[in-house]
């Protein structure tokens, strides 16, 4: 995020990284539903998509745990794509409040 600050200014920053969380928790939420339906190609599409939008913002962890999700959506192992989506919720749910917080702080 320091770097986006640097590039864009911190008005410009701050667009960016509001828009891309608003994004995160529409496709985080969507990720949820669509495990919980079972459209695990849906599902996918939504990860990937999380995937790109959270690497731009430096959310490495975050990029990586949705990686991990769509990963395991194309194997047979109920048992591990069930713990990543957890997973994955925990820390896109602890991130997007850090980011939130952080950004209520500069205001």
């Amino acid at each position: 995020m320091d770097q986006l600050h640097s590039q864009l200014g911190e008005t410009g920053a701050d667009g960016v990284v509001s828009r891309a969380m608003e994004e995160l928790a529409v496709r985080l939420a969507k990720v949820e539903s669509c495990y919980k339906k079972g459209q695990l190609d849906e599902m996918q599409r939504a990860a990937r998509s999380m995937i790109a939008i959270s690497e731009q913002i430096g959310m490495e962890t975050f990029a990586r745990v949705a990686a991990d999700v769509n990963t395991l959506a194309t194997r047979d192992d109920g048992t591990a794509l069930a713990a990543t989506v957890d997973r994955l919720m925990r820390i896109g749910q602890k991130s997007l409040l850090a980011v939130w917080d952080l950004q209520g702080d500069s205001v």
